[in-house]
């Protein structure tokens, strides 16, 4: 089901939108798959609110035997992975972003 995002749900996501998902989203040489993938990422991530969104990018930085080869398809077609912008959410969505009220 997906949940009404608050606003620190929708700054996640805005921030993994303009790095992550719309490149491939919007480009004509991203293969289907790689999109599809992309839009059932996204449809998860929404089912959780902010904290557990945190947690799913960790998970598949981790790294699972589909997010592994998730990862290598993006890299392969030339798209930023998680991995990429790993720095900047870490200093972004740390615990003081997910504890504070607004």
């Amino acid at each position: 089901m997906v949940r009404t995002l608050g606003p620190k749900e929708r700054e996640v996501m805005d921030y993994l939108h303009e790095r992550v998902f719309d490149p491939i989203l919007t480009s004509a040489s991203a293969s289907d798959r790689l999109k599809q993938g992309i839009r059932y990422t996204i449809m998860r991530m929404q089912e959780r609110d902010a904290a557990g969104m945190v947690h799913y990018y960790w998970a598949a930085v981790k790294g699972t035997d589909p997010s592994i080869n998730f990862a290598a398809l993006m890299r392969s077609e030339g798209f930023n992975r998680f991995e990429e912008v790993l720095e900047d959410f870490r200093e972004r969505f740390n615990d003081r972003f997910l504890l504070r009220r607004r």
